[in-house]
C-alpha cells in the first residue's frame, strides 16, 4: 500500500510534528492559564451529553 520511503516519512514527519506542538504549547502556557481558564467544565459538559446519547440509544433499542 505505502512503499517504505512514504513510511519513514510518515514516521518522521510525525514526530517532528509533535514535538513542535509540545515546544509551541509550552511557549503559550502562560496565555492558555489566563484567557481559556475553565475549559474543563465545557469539556465536561460534552462528555456527559455524548454518553447521554449513548444511553438513549441502547434504551430505544431495546
Amino acid at each position: 500500500m505505502f512503499s517504505q520511503g512514504q513510511l519513514i516519512f510518515a514516521l518522521c514527519f510525525f514526530i517532528a510534528f509533535v514535538i513542535v506542538m509540545i515546544f509551541a504549547y509550552r511557549k503559550d502556557l502562560a496565555l492558555h492559564k489566563i484567557f481559556y481558564k475553565g475549559n474543563y467544565k465545557v469539556l465536561i459538559v460534552f462528555l456527559i451529553f455524548i454518553a447521554l446519547l449513548f444511553v438513549i440509544k441502547f434504551y430505544f433499542k431495546r
